[in-house]
């Protein structure tokens, strides 16, 4: 499980420094997989729960949601931009809010559990850092995902998991948000060909 805790980190904390707009679907599916691993090999066991649940995270957020993204993110202009501003100050600031992120887990002693805190408070940490540096729609969208998969991964510390049916609820609003804000950013092909002839000299 430490293993899926550190490749939930990766797939976070890489796109913010490396990574464009256009690769945050692969990043997005990385993240996914990990709580996939981290659902059906928790410490209680496997169990049905567990399965429909692993299921459920891998058929929305690993397949269905980075598939949508990919698709109104497609040959976009706003797919080229960086995921965060690419100077040291960006950097630093991203580099202290997953430190103090993890602060939030020195409660738990250094187990499983205090990592996990420590993960999704650096993904929502980074998930905020993202909204209040790039304005672009694509990485608004992405930037919410982010927060999401943060709470789905904050899901996984509570005693008693949630029932079935408001897994189903909650993964059936989250599909429709997901798709109204592809829609949303998806750009106007002959709004952008128009902002091209103006930029010719």
């Amino acid at each position: 499980m430490t293993l899926a805790l550190i490749l939930c980190l990766t797939a976070t904390v890489i796109p913010v420094f490396f990574s464009r707009i256009a690769a945050a679907p692969i990043w997005l599916c990385l993240q996914a997989l990990s709580m996939v691993w981290i659902t059906l090999f928790a410490d209680d066991g496997v169990s049905l729960h567990t399965l429909l649940a692993g299921l459920e995270v891998l058929l929305v957020r690993a397949l269905l949601v980075p598939y949508l993204l990919y698709r109104a993110l497609h040959k976009t202009r706003q797919a080229r931009v960086s995921l965060m501003p690419s100077n040291l100050f960006a950097w630093g600031v991203a580099i202290t809010l997953i430190i103090l992120a993890f602060k939030f887990g020195d409660g738990a002693r250094g187990d499983v559990r205090a990592l996990t805190l420590g993960v999704a408070a650096a993904t929502t940490m980074i998930a905020f850092l993202i909204l209040s540096t790039n304005h672009e729609p694509g990485a608004q969208l992405v930037a919410v995902l982010f927060m999401e998969n943060a709470l789905a991964l904050f899901e996984s510390l509570l005693p008693e998991p949630w029932p079935l049916p408001i897994h189903l609820a909650v993964s059936s609003v989250y599909i429709l948000t997901v798709a109204v804000a592809s829609w949303l950013v998806r750009e106007n092909p002959s709004a952008s060909h128009e902002e091209a002839l103006r930029q010719v000299p």
